[in-house]
């Protein structure tokens, strides 16, 4: 598992070397929201495509 400190060197590492504190934040959120959404979903399940197409079908016809 990757400790936060080697999380973000590797960001920094792919960030183009003119960003600016404002984009290295922006990074970090994107990343620590995925990781949030993962773990949700490993904990609560996921829903199937045919599952999320029958409960939104009704607002998209």
């Amino acid at each position: 598992m990757n400790t936060a400190i080697t999380e973000v060197r590797t960001l920094l590492d792919k960030l183009p070397l003119d960003s600016d504190y404002e984009d290295i934040q922006y990074h970090l959120y994107v990343i620590e929201k995925i990781r949030c959404s993962l773990e949700r979903a490993k904990k609560e399940g996921v829903l199937s495509q045919a599952n999320v197409e029958q409960r939104l079908s009704k607002w998209l016809s």
